[in-house]
């Protein structure tokens, strides 16, 4: 009997206990069914925000690809190995077809550059058209986009600007040099006139002429320097003789200097032969022209240089003096036609220099020296 009432209370208490852990299980379901309900609301939530997101992505692709087809710059996308993934239709009218899948190497090999203004012309037959390139990276793909801007308006505005400008400095020109011309041939017709009249020494009838006759030279001389500036003087380039060259400068340029006990020195500085292409004659004109200048400034006393150099890329000829230097508000006219500082220069030599140093593929620069006096650079590129 005892035993049979400890086998009930037992039963009981596994019961209890049962009951116990069922209403646990049952609380601990509940609040599963709660948290689900929480996290189907959140997956719910997060479905509409990316559902939503998708349409807007969508609407953007749509109204970005409606702007690259109606944009009026080429669009171009490289890939990372820089072939043509897409082109919008501007960049296929201004490149002359569709070039996807192909290497925009080749495509670029097809263009024609101008170095002058950086700017390409496409292939085919629009000649007159202008492009300008501009590259953006693509970081996540490793590629890139190319912007193709037409700039045809823009280079034609430039080109018709240059003209004006020309035009405008050829009225300068001949405004000068009629002025260049009214005082020597008044001058000229002066003594001319004198001959008329009843001079009754020969003595002074000689030197009416020679006076006129100086006249008539120096109008020659002008016209002739004009008529070098306008046509250039380069004509035929072959391998310069620098040594040949020098010899003649010094002949003609040493007595000058001796009549005005100015000391003429020719310094050569070349570590090795030279090879340069260029117009003897033309050179040698241009080189006398900035030595004369740089004799006119100097005085009895004075040192006037011609050194010759050579680096990595240029032949550089330099002619230095000793004398008042260059005024600094008057450096970026001297190689205009027509400047000059000088009494009775006509202001044409050193435009002609500068007109034979780039007809050659060089350029003349002039600068004042830490000490005194003035340097004229010449150079040329070498071969």
């Amino acid at each position: 009997m005892t035993k049979n009432i400890k086998d009930q209370q037992q039963l009981e208490a596994a019961f209890e206990q049962f009951n116990a852990v069922s209403g646990q299980l049952i609380d601990s379901y509940r609040q599963l069914e709660s948290q689900v309900a929480v996290l189907n609301a959140q997956l719910d939530e997060a479905n509409n925000q990316l559902r939503k997101q998708r349409d807007e992505n969508a609407a953007l692709a749509e109204r970005l690809g409606m702007l690259l087809e109606t944009l009026p710059a080429g669009v171009v996308e490289l890939s990372a190995t820089g072939d043509i993934l897409t082109n919008n239709p501007a960049a296929r009218r201004m490149l002359g077809a569709c070039h996807e899948q192909q290497s925009w190497q080749q495509v670029l090999a097809l263009l024609t550059y101008s170095k002058e203004d950086d700017t390409y012309g496409p292939p085919g037959a629009s000649r007159d058209l202008r492009l300008t390139l501009q590259y953006q990276p693509l970081p996540a793909s490793g590629g890139q986009i190319v912007l193709i801007h037409d700039v045809t308006r823009l280079h034609q505005l430039n080109s018709e600007l240059a003209q004006q400008h020309k035009l405008a400095a050829m009225g300068s020109m001949a405004a000068s040099l009629a002025h260049q011309l009214r005082t020597p041939l008044a001058t000229a017709m002066l003594y001319t006139a004198n001959l008329k009249n009843d001079i009754p020494s020969a003595e002074d009838r000689a030197r009416f002429v020679d006076k006129s006759l100086a006249r008539m030279r120096a109008l020659e001389t002008l016209i002739q320097n004009m008529l070098s500036f306008v046509r250039g003087q380069v004509s035929t380039l072959e391998p310069l003789a620098l040594n040949v060259l020098l010899e003649e400068i010094t002949a003609i340029m040493q007595p000058q200097c001796q009549g005005k006990n100015v000391l003429f020195v020719c310094e050569p500085d070349l570590a090795q032969a030279v090879k340069v292409l260029a117009d003897h004659k033309a050179l040698q004109g241009a080189l006398i022209n900035l030595l004369e200048n740089a004799w006119h400034f100097s005085k009895a006393g004075e040192v006037l240089r011609l050194q010759v150099q050579a680096d990595e890329h240029r032949l550089i000829f330099r002619v230095i003096d000793q004398g008042p230097g260059i005024d600094l508000l008057e450096k970026d006219k001297l190689f205009e036609p027509f400047f000059t500082t000088r009494p009775g220069g006509t202001g044409l030599g050193l435009s002609i220099v500068k007109k034979v140093a780039e007809e050659l593929g060089g350029g003349v620069r002039c600068y004042n020296l830490p000490a005194a006096g003035a340097c004229f650079e010449l150079s040329l590129p070498l071969q």
